[in-house]
């Protein structure tokens, strides 16, 4: 084929790649002077977020109790200028308004909402502190807290999911999603920002663990991997599309057991204290302090 034929069928391509209808609903159309959200910043800011929350695990291995004050000081505006960016981003992809200048308009918006998130570090750190106690108690191969801070994926996982739905409850579109996803991709373990989540939470190994959007987990939870927190089905409009924002994952109440590859579905609750065993499906209510095995098989 001579090189005329090959400028043939690039040029074509492009053509029909630059179709309109080609592109219909995958396209961003981007507005000058507007910022793009980041993955790499998003990974930026949450190993900031990181060395604030645990000082001396992340970033700055030489802080100590003399110096913890400058550098989280340090680390405090660095956050604060990156996630305003990220922020941002986020309020002018999600803005319906085509018009320009939508970063003039939502900037100062944008900074008042990285403030908001950072005054709520010291109770996420709270939260967090609980989480990993959780996961110390939990685990009789844990032998340090500082263990579960540096090696546990539930740890990394279940920080971003608090950093993520903190930022979804101050009204952050896009970012808080894409703050959990990726945590996905780190440690295979799916939590949707929006979920509701107590304290002394941990998620033992951890892989393949899936928490729907609706889910809601009360405190002293702990969930083996291959837990799949799901929905049972998807109602459907007059247009045959799946209906938002209804309540469709189960509820755990304080105190349950979830062993590895359970399957819990649909608007169910899971009652205090209950225990539900590997490998099953369930999609009816558990009674408080039930425990839910598979059954043996007769002889």
């Amino acid at each position: 084929m001579s090189p005329l034929n090959f400028t043939h069928i690039l040029t074509q391509t492009v053509d029909e790649l630059s179709e309109s209808e080609s592109y219909k609903g995958l396209f961003h159309q981007h507005k000058d002077g507007e910022p793009l959200p980041s993955a790499r910043i998003l990974c930026d800011i949450i190993e900031l977020a990181r060395s604030i929350l645990f000082p001396g695990y992340y970033g700055n291995s030489t802080v100590n109790s003399r110096t913890i004050n400058y550098h989280i000081g340090v680390n405090i505006e660095k956050l604060f200028d990156l996630l305003s960016e990220q922020i941002l981003a986020g309020l002018c992809f999600g803005s319906d308004d085509n018009t320009a200048g939508c970063a003039d308009q939502q900037r100062e918006e944008a900074s008042n909402l990285a403030a908001k998130f950072i005054s709520k570090l010291p109770t996420l750190r709270k939260m967090l502190a609980t989480d990993v106690e959780a996961a110390y108690n939990g685990d009789p191969a844990a032998e340090s807290f500082g263990e579960v801070i540096f090696c546990y994926p539930a740890i990394k996982a279940i920080s971003n999911y608090r950093i993520a739905h903190e930022l979804l409850l101050l009204g952050v579109p896009l970012i808080p999603r894409i703050i959990t996803e990726m945590a996905h991709s780190e440690t295979g373990i799916d939590i949707h920002p929006a979920a509701r989540i107590g304290s002394h939470f941990t998620i033992d190994h951890g892989t393949g663990v899936v928490i729907g959007a609706t889910s809601i987990i009360g405190n002293n939870v702990k969930l083996y991997q291959g837990v799949t927190l799901g929905a049972k089905s998807f109602p459907l409009d007059n247009e045959g599309k799946p209906i938002k924002g209804i309540p469709r994952h189960p509820i755990l109440e304080n105190n349950v057991i979830v062993y590895s590859n359970a399957t819990i579905l649909g608007r169910i609750t899971v009652g205090h204290d209950a225990t539900v065993g590997g490998n099953i499906w369930v999609t009816e209510d558990v009674s408080p302090e039930a425990r839910i095995v598979q059954t043996k098989a007769k002889k």
